[in-house]
């Protein structure tokens, strides 16, 4: 059994780790504020991006002249992951749940004999995905949104860049961006996205059927220049847009987990407290009835 001065500095040492999950809890707290304005400052831009996208991709006829990033190679064989986590850890599942569907992809993949290339950002799932595929990870980039700012766009841009000149140099026919999406503070789901060749989502499809069903023409938009050369322009500058975009997301996502689960550890440690406190109350009047005993024992003898 723990002696006393035991269970006292074990009290002790539960109390300064509730001090830290707490203060950490204050910081990510402040840090998700601007964070998630940033965020969701950036969805409009990065919406309309879509759409416009969405709008001149269906008045092209994709052939031998149109881009590769909208066309694609004409072949799904090498596969590149850009699988995007958080530099630092104590933030509940946010890694974990991400970083499990990124396995899962790369054990489907492997099942189909495709060929497989990753670009990791953040420490974390550089670190996780090194273990059993060290051989497959290309480029790794740490240390974004360090500044005082937060995230920035350069920074998308710098890991757009990187993937845009392998996509040149023919190291790869399909690139797909694995992230956190974020929901709300208690939400952040796992997402993979197709960044190239360049996909819409199904709905925005059906939105553009419905309203050219509708119109007097066949098409509502004249585009100059022409659909083409306008995608020549779009296409790049989409990727950072997405890219930025889910940066920003996975910022959010992470200091809303980090909150989360350091406002789950304070609770804890302060269960933990009371109990330790009660186990201690327990063994001190223990040890103070058996002193009392061993007193009145020795005065009785005398």
């Amino acid at each position: 059994m723990p002696s006393l001065k035991d269970q006292k500095d074990r009290i002790s040492s539960v109390k300064s780790t509730k001090k830290i999950t707490s203060a950490m809890k204050m910081v990510a707290a402040s840090k998700l504020k601007r964070a998630q304005d940033k965020a969701e400052a950036a969805q409009p831009y990065a919406e309309a991006m879509s759409k416009v996208m969405a709008r001149v991709s269906a008045g092209v006829q994709i052939g031998a002249g149109s881009s590769p990033l909208l066309a694609g190679t004409g072949s799904d064989q090498t596969h590149l992951l850009v699988v995007m986590t958080s530099d630092r850890g104590l933030c509940g599942g946010f890694n974990g749940n991400l970083l499990r569907h990124t396995k899962i992809m790369i054990d489907e993949l492997t099942a189909l004999g495709k060929t497989l290339k990753i670009v990791t950002v953040g420490r974390k799932g550089r670190d996780f995905l090194k273990r059993d595929h060290s051989d497959l990870i290309i480029k790794s980039f740490t240390g974004l949104g360090k500044t005082k700012a937060g995230v920035e766009f350069i920074e998308a841009a710098e890991i757009a860049d990187y993937v845009l000149s392998l996509f040149d140099d023919g190291a790869f026919d399909v690139c797909s961006l694995l992230s956190n999406e974020f929901r709300s503070v208690l939400a952040q789901v796992p997402t993979a996205s197709q960044l190239i060749p360049f996909t819409f989502a199904e709905e925005t499809i059906d939105n553009i059927e419905a309203n050219e069903d509708n119109a007097d023409t066949e098409t509502p938009y004249n585009f100059e220049p022409d659909e083409d050369e306008i995608l020549e322009e779009l296409l790049p500058k989409n990727i950072k847009v997405q890219i930025f975009r889910r940066l920003l997301d996975s910022a959010a996502g992470e200091q809303a987990a980090r909150m989360t689960a350091m406002d789950n550890a304070t609770r804890n440690a302060g269960d933990k407290i009371k109990d330790l406190t009660l186990q201690y109350n327990r063994a001190r009047q223990a040890y103070i009835t058996k002193e009392l005993i061993e007193i009145i024992s020795g005065a009785e003898a005398v």
